[in-house]
């Protein structure tokens, strides 16, 4: 390396104060002269000879210095490499590419193979990768990495190689550079800190609620002799499991719960799956009506009330999907478990007369009513729309049924609305009914919870009063802003639950036939010609139609299927494949005909009639999406399937739309999840 030492600065205007002074003398000498001519010769010697002693003094001196001073740069860098090299903070140097170039001593005690870090220091630290060293204007990068039982806070900056020449003889840097910059990387051991902040997370106490789902028609399942037992035996389950995670729990009311408890509990209530849910589900001491739970849990939030309104929502969320399982919510996601047994059913109408009071109150409050269902509208979503319809114009209200597109298996009930009956306007598209949603309208989404799911997903962000009347679970990401939610994932549908409705709106309310009919198909085309989800109240609200006018055998003329129709079923149930014996899986090839997806449902529910299937999965390539349509009986839940795919619906009527792939590659996925929930144990083989 080139010694060679340029003087500059101060140093450099030290050594010329000799030379400078000589003209200072040479001055004097002058003004000396001027005085005295003799006086004048003597000084000018003396001048002179101080000239070129000063000049010799220089020359010899500064090479000299030059040399004490390279001695004392030496001296000083192998001072610094020494400190470098011994400083108690791991300290390396890194070429731009994440080869590690040196390392003090520190840092290959922590690295301890030196080559594998010498190829990549990802090798050392998988946390480094290549895309996240820092470029040249881009100033620190901070990374958190893990080395066996330590955690570090790496310092990563990109700086100039020229900054180290002066030392890398001592870094035997020269070898490696092959670019104008390196890395330097500082490692702070922040385990302890860490382990701190885990332990203070595992300490924060989480807020959590439980609701025993049907407490009133479990009491009423069995003599009053044994009542008490019942009860006495469900509050000693909660309370031993309470106890099991250190809870401090609080019964509220005779049905609903508080608990308290840490944090760090929460992970074995997950690998244990909310056993509760499950030992209060077998508590039987002669009680017909079996007896289940709802557990909400909050987390994610720096206070104690963030924490309880996530609880809430949790348990809101919950009982939303039919209860019988515990949700977990944070800030942006939820968490499911259980869930897995159909919906126990509600005898009393409590709630529907309370949420057609409610909905009278809107309606009356505003000046319009627009009603829409899901996309793809079925027989339910526009029997429901239909039933809504009827309500406001008897609170003399205008109405209007949004329905962009009439599709073939509601065309035999939409041609009864386009009659001298109906105002022409009574059923609209979505341009149209983007003008009549404003302030003074109430938007009423029936038989659908998902803003995107909707017929018009852009009137659920337009409307500023909304009202959900849905039989389907609800999900994480179902309408928030609703005024008003109706969800029973008991019911069999949207039109039973409007029905319901209804009988408590008052003002001499009366369906028409029409109408009533549509409300009917509803019902018989989601319950499968009245085979699934029935009950006492299904049959009411059949009841209640009858009366109001319908016509079974124009409707069992109306949805009978055409001979092409028939054969795509027959040949996808020939095509089927069934998985692990228990899953059917089959393609509908339904291009070209008139409702592909409904046509799907019917064979996912014809192909329950084979004997050992738990579940059926219909996949249906329309409009450039795969649509998969999911059925089961009672062994299997297809919503938290078909929610594993980005869908949604009933415990065993569920579905999904897969985007940007083919149909061999969703039997894949679909295949793929299956496994995965075996795996997990969410579903049994």
């Amino acid at each position: 390396m080139n010694h060679q030492i340029k003087l500059t600065g101060n140093l450099k205007t030290y050594l010329r104060w000799p030379v400078m002074l000589s003209l200072l003398w040479a001055v004097a000498t002058i003004h000396i002269y001027v005085v005295d001519r003799k006086a004048g010769y003597c000084v000018a010697g003396y001048t002179l000879a101080y000239f070129v002693v000063a000049m010799m003094l220089r020359l010899s001196g500064r090479k000299k210095l030059q040399q004490d001073l390279i001695r004392f740069a030496q001296s000083y860098g192998r001072l610094q490499m020494k400190m470098m090299k011994e400083m108690a903070v791991p300290f390396a140097v890194l070429n731009v590419e994440g080869h590690l170039l040196w390392g003090n001593d520190e840092f290959l005690d922590v690295a301890v193979n030196k080559k594998a870090a010498r190829r990549n220091i990802a090798n050392i630290f998988p946390e480094i990768t290549l895309d996240r060293l820092p470029e040249a204007a881009q100033g620190d990068v901070v990374l958190r990495v893990t080395r066996e039982d330590k955690t570090f806070r790496a310092v990563l900056r990109q700086i100039d190689a020229a900054l180290v020449d002066d030392f890398s003889d001592g870094l035997e840097l020269d070898q490696f550079i092959d670019d104008q910059s390196i890395i330097v990387m500082f490692l702070y051991d922040e385990t302890e800190m860490v382990q701190l902040e885990e332990t203070i997370a595992a300490e924060k106490l989480t807020v959590g609620l439980l609701y025993i789902d049907n407490y009133e028609e479990t009491v009423a399942s069995i003599d009053e002799v044994r009542q008490s037992l019942l009860m006495a035996l469900i509050d000693r389950k909660i309370n031993k499991y309470m106890q099991g995670i250190d809870a401090i729990s609080k019964k509220l009311e005779k049905d609903k719960f508080l608990f308290v408890f840490k944090q760090e509990h929460l992970k074995d209530l997950k690998e244990t799956r909310f056993s509760i849910l499950e030992e209060v589900r077998a508590i039987n001491i002669g009680n017909d009506q079996t007896c289940t739970i709802s557990i909400g849990i909050g987390t994610e939030s720096e206070t104690y009330t963030e924490l309880y309104n996530n609880a809430r929502a949790a348990i809101d969320l919950a009982l939303g999907r039919g209860g019988d399982q515990a949700v977990i919510k944070g800030s942006e996601s939820e968490e499911f478990y259980g869930g897995k047994r159909v919906s126990a059913e509600r005898n009393t109408r409590v709630k529907a007369r309370v949420k057609a009071h409610a909905l009278k109150e809107l309606i009356e409050s505003k000046e319009r009513v627009v009603v829409m269902g899901h996309s793809i509208g079925d027989a339910d979503s526009f029997g429901a729309s239909v039933g809504v319809y009827r309500i406001a114009k008897t609170l003399e209200r205008k109405a209007y049924v949004v329905l962009d597109q009439c599709s073939p298996s509601v065309r035999p009930l939409c041609d009864r609305f386009y009659s001298g009956d109906y105002e022409d306007g009574m059923i609209v598209n979505r341009e149209e009914a983007g003008k009549l949603v404003d302030e003074n309208a109430l938007l009423v989404i029936v038989d659908v919870n998902k803003a995107d799911y909707t017929e018009c997903p852009e009137l659920v962000e337009q409307a500023q009063s909304v009202v959900v009347i849905d039989h389907h679970r609800q999900a994480g990401d179902a309408i928030s802003q609703a005024v008003l939610f109706y969800i029973e994932p008991y019911a069999s549908s949207a039109s039973e639950m409007v029905s319901e409705i209804s009988q408590y709106i008052g003002n001499g309310l009366k369906l028409k036939p029409a109408e009533a009919e549509a409300l009917y198909a509803g019902i018989m085309i989601d319950t499968n010609n009245f085979t699934d989800k029935t009950g006492v109240r299904t049959f009411e609200a059949m009841a209640y139609l009858r009366r109001n006018g319908v016509d079974v055998i124009r409707l069992r003329k109306a949805f009978r299927e055409n001979m092409d129709e028939y054969r795509i079923k027959a040949a996808a149930i020939e095509a089927t494949n069934l998985y692990l014996d228990s899953y059917a899986i089959t393609e509908s090839k339904a291009e070209g005909t008139d409702s592909p997806t409904v046509l799907a449902a019917k064979i996912a529910n014809e192909l329950l009639d084979i004997s050992g299937v738990k579940a059926s999965f219909v996949l249906t390539n329309y409009n450039d999406k795969i649509y998969i349509s999911a059925r089961s009986i009672d062994e299997v839940n297809v919503q938290v399937m078909m929610e594993k795919l980005g869908g949604g619906g009933h415990i065993n009527m569920a579905g999904a739309q897969l985007k940007d792939c083919t149909v061999s590659e969703a039997e894949e996925r679909l295949r793929t999840m299956i496994d995965k929930m075996i795996e997990d144990g969410d579903i049994t083989q």
